[in-house]
């Protein structure tokens, strides 16, 4: 068995879980703080978004020093502690490795600058076209061009991302080392888990060229030598050491490839992220656009994922929510009617599935998206980019402000919402971002004493790490013509486990396949009262339930 197909991981975005001195920002000291409640979750590594040294022009994706901890967070000797209290109580710390880009305020960038030619090397750089235009006609995953000018030289460097990083040249192999010597200095530290941001983006070509689309993310994406260069990274850092795990962020990548990069033979990654079902909800791929999820789409992605992954002997990171998207409650949940059923339905169907499921922090207290009304209130670049992009093609303030309201970056990262004092218990000074208007309703202080979320998420937890069918299990989707219901089977030895979730607010009729009818399936888990399982089978609004059979004579 993979150590890792039992775990479950809980992503911290460090600058909204807990501020230890008041300065209205998260720091490592508060995450120590809040060791003794992760550990009561039962989760078994804890993902820390990066908190190294960084102007924060893109929340700490910016890096300009790799193995230096910004003192906005705190200090290596809190980070140590860290590490050490995190194993004491039965838990790893995961690190977020930037790795395709730094900030232009790095050492390696500042010397390019300065003429270095070794360093001029570590980074993209390219001459505009004869006729005065960028070297490619590429768009930054940020709006506007992907290219801006190199200093006073004629120039230019490429940024897939904020005109801030600046994207390096993995081609060059002193690069390569520099990265090695990275990952292996955090490995020494005790850390025993990496997610590797962006990863599919570094394997550029030699020879960068115009899109035909005038994007250009299938010029950078995927590209045959990204498996290479993650093979070589294995190879030369957390694959000499047992293990450890590692999870890619994966842009816009395909089943085929996201099983070669997780499938234990290639030696590149554990798992890793995709997107595809967390875009069910963008009007003509449109994210900064309004229409009502797609749920057909949805559970299409999700079978199809589960079911390419599993032939092709690849993993799966299972998630809903992080640091990047808005709360998953409030996009396919009614959490005003009915907040616990949203929840816990939206739990159980991603832990119950093939893959490793990660609970990104407030999640299992069923935060929601904030619904800020003005401006001024969130901070995320990338919103305030599409806030000017909106209105210079035509959009109102009121609809561009209705669209930021949906998809905003900041809607997940309203500061962790601990208690009903000021601040929602988060710091005793000034947030770096607005708290959530609701958190006197929803809290963990709350949630722990009188509410049901968080304890349901603590019996899937434990579910996991007891049931083999959960943590090893083949996946076989089911009832696939379904409007409204998501149903799959996991299968293993002999045991079966059936999952039925309900993605709306009316009752609904679902008709059993005869299989399952044998009269030997018992009830697990569900957030409804306890069921028999009959042929014509209503399930409430929002309901979740599974049901389990242990056929011994198998065994």
């Amino acid at each position: 068995m993979t150590a890792f197909h039992e775990k479950v991981v809980y992503q911290i975005y460090p600058k909204s879980f807990k501020d230890s001195n008041g300065d209205g920002i998260g720091d490592l000291k508060g995450i120590i703080e809040k060791i003794p409640y992760l550990a009561s979750l039962g989760v078994d590594m804890l993902w820390i978004n990066p908190f190294f040294s960084s102007p924060q022009k893109d929340n700490g994706y910016d890096i300009s020093h790799y193995t230096e901890i910004d003192p906005l967070f705190g200090t290596m000797e809190d980070f140590e502690v860290l590490v050490e209290e995190a194993k004491k109580n039965q838990m790893e710390i995961m690190l977020d490795m930037v790795l395709n880009h730094t900030s232009i305020d790095h050492e390696w960038f500042q010397k390019a600058l300065a003429g270095e030619k070794k360093y001029q090397d570590y980074y993209l750089l390219r001459e505009p076209k004869s006729d005065g235009n960028h070297p490619t006609n590429w768009v930054s995953k940020f709006g506007g061009p992907a290219w801006e000018p190199f200093g006073d030289t004629r120039k230019e460097y490429l940024h897939l991302y904020d005109v801030s990083q600046a994207d390096l040249n993995w081609r060059n192999p002193d690069v390569r080392e520099e990265m090695f010597k990275v990952v292996n200095f955090w490995l020494d530290k005790g850390v025993t888990g990496f997610r590797f941001d962006v990863i599919n983006v570094i394997g550029k070509d030699e020879e960068l060229i115009d899109a035909r689309d005038g994007v250009g993310k299938s010029l950078y994406t995927d590209r045959p030598i990204a498996h290479e260069y993650i093979h070589e990274l294995n190879k030369k850092t957390f694959g000499r050491k047992e293990a450890i795990m590692t999870v890619g962020e994966m842009s816009s990548t395909t089943i085929e490839n996201g099983a070669a990069y997780s499938n234990p033979e290639n030696e590149e990654l554990s798992m890793l992220f995709s997107f595809h079902h967390l875009k069910v909800d963008y009007l003509d791929s449109e994210k900064w656009s309004l229409m009502p999820f797609d749920f057909m789409e949805l559970k299409r992605l999700l079978n199809d994922w589960q079911t390419g992954m599993t032939e092709k002997s690849g993993w799966n990171a299972l998630f809903w929510n992080n640091h990047d998207q808005p709360r998953a409650i409030s996009r396919f949940g009614d959490p005003e009617n009915y907040f616990y059923e949203s929840a816990t339905v939206q739990a159980q169907t991603i832990h119950l599935l093939r893959g490793t499921p990660y609970i990104y922090q407030g999640e299992e207290i069923g935060m929601t998206n904030p619904g800020f009304s003005e401006l001024a209130d969130y901070v995320d670049i990338e919103t305030h980019n599409a806030y000017a992009e909106l209105i210079d093609k035509g959009l109102s303030s009121k609809v561009t402000m209705a669209i930021i309201k949906e998809k905003s970056r900041d809607n997940s990262r309203t500061p962790m919402q601990w208690s009903d004092e000021d601040n929602a218990g988060f710091t005793t000074g000034h947030p770096w971002l607005k708290v959530a208007d609701n958190y006197r309703q929803i809290n963990v202080e709350k949630e722990e004493a009188t509410g049901n979320i968080l304890s349901y998420y603590k019996k899937l937890i434990q579910l996991r790490k007891e049931m083999k069918v959960i943590s090893e299990g083949n996946y076989r989707g089911i009832l696939l013509e379904h409007t409204s219901v998501y149903a799959y089977v996991r299968e293993y030895e002999g045991q079966q486990l059936l999952v039925l979730n309900h993605f709306y607010g009316q009752p609904v009729d679902v008709e059993i396949p005869e299989e399952f009818l044998n009269g030997q399936m018992s009830y697990l888990i569900g957030n409804g009262k306890k069921r028999e399982l009959t042929s014509q089978f209503i399930m409430e609004p929002y309901e979740t339930v599974a049901f389990y059979f242990n056929d011994k004579s198998n065994k």
